[in-house]
């Protein structure tokens, strides 16, 4: 009698016995980051040596760029905080930008208004960071804001890679303020000022 559980730490094997290129394996993980993955996590995700990866990362961005045999993509694979990422292509921001503006709008969920709240008073701050402060995941809240441009991606922390986010000029016209120094106080809102609002560090 064969066990069927995949021991900790290995890949299932393929159904069809075929083994999917490193590059496609990758892809598959590199379309699903929220923030940049560095090659020794990357290595671990697709069981992989780092050095093979680091080839097939190269020809990612080779093959995205338009240096191998098709054309060059709308997007692209960009290292950032020592970490890998895809991202759209600067001179394609614009035309994401209308598209997404252009989209029907939709009221926020109450995880959202809350994520977006603890973004706009603590910015530049890490999803890590809002999720300890509201105890649950907030990555497909985040992902919503980013897709409402009610918040942008700031910078990449020079050693974790985690990305920092604040909020937009959008967000100030949905509230009709001129900036975030508008916002009321935090703590008068809370019980006891506590979960991460001692002291304002709006910017």
């Amino acid at each position: 009698m064969t066990d069927d559980v995949t021991e900790p730490g290995s890949l299932p094997e393929p159904v069809d016995g075929h083994e999917a290129p490193l590059t496609e394996k990758l892809e598959a993980i590199l379309l699903v980051l929220e923030e940049p993955l560095g090659l020794v996590a990357l290595a671990a995700a697709v069981g992989a040596p780092v050095p093979a990866v680091r080839q097939a990362i190269e020809t990612l961005v080779d093959d995205y760029d338009g240096r191998g045999n098709g054309p060059r993509r709308g997007f692209e694979l960009r290292e950032v905080g020592g970490g890998w990422r895809l991202y759209v292509r600067d001179d394609h921001d614009g035309l994401v930008a209308e598209f997404v503006g252009g989209q029907a709008p939709a009221r926020l969920s109450q995880a959202a208004l809350e994520t977006l709240a603890v973004i706009a008073y603590k910015q530049p701050v890490t999803r890590g960071q809002v999720a300890s402060i509201r105890a649950v995941n907030v990555d497909s809240v985040v992902r919503t804001l980013l897709a409402r441009g009610l918040i942008t991606e700031l910078f990449a922390d020079s050693e974790t890679g985690a990305i920092n986010y604040g909020t937009t000029d959008a967000l100030l016209q949905n509230l009709g303020i001129n900036s975030l120094d508008e916002l009321p106080p935090i703590s008068p809102l809370l019980d006891d000022g506590s979960n991460g609002f001692e002291e304002s560090s709006i910017r």
